[in-house]
């Protein structure tokens, strides 16, 4: 599948299909967007959104939400404020996230059954990292969402002039509502 991907990439820049994408490393919109890998977003999320390529810097990651005041999503937060203009913030869940109900017993024995030793497991664990935590999923997206904006808001890096604002996106239709609307219900 990667030999197809590259085929096609060379085509692509070949064909000089690039152009209609050109922009800056600013965002014209000056948003940043946390939210999921999960592939239903790839297109959905942007065109439920109205946003194109140039509009936003979009950070991704397995659920959305930020578990660790200082892990990569926070410094790419960061970047996004102090070096590229960003003064608004969006948190994306969405509804059917894989990580909601994530368990982290079983994500371990399924690495146990590719292949990763005990040993390797138990390493992690010798330095520092809390499996169980770690790749422990949410059981409530909203209150996850609710949590990172929360994070994010209080940061102790984070400038208090920048608007953080948390939403769930319907996986099927792209409505997009605010958690303040689902906390309350």
């Amino acid at each position: 599948m990667i030999e197809s991907i590259i085929e096609y990439n060379r085509k692509f820049v070949e064909n000089e299909e690039y152009h209609k994408f050109k922009t800056s490393k600013y965002p014209d919109k000056r948003i940043a967007i946390v939210t999921c890998m999960d592939t239903r977003l790839v297109e959905l999320l942007p065109a439920a959104l109205g946003i194109k390529n140039g509009d936003v810097k979009m950070i991704k990651n397995a659920g959305g939400t930020i578990t660790n005041p200082f892990d990569s999503t926070v410094r790419s937060l960061l970047v996004a404020v102090y070096e590229l203009g960003v003064n608004e913030i969006m948190i994306i869940g969405h509804t059917s996230c894989g990580v909601q109900g994530m368990d982290a017993k079983h994500m371990l024995q399924a690495m146990r059954n590719r292949g990763i030793s005990d040993e390797h497991i138990n390493l992690m664990k010798h330095c520092g990292i809390n499996l169980d935590e770690w790749l422990h999923g949410f059981e409530d997206t909203p209150q996850a969402v609710a949590e990172t904006v929360d994070l994010v808001s209080n940061h102790p890096l984070m400038p208090h002039d920048i608007t953080i604002r948390g939403y769930i996106m319907d996986s099927t239709t792209g409505k997009l509502t605010p958690i303040e609307n689902l906390l309350t219900e």
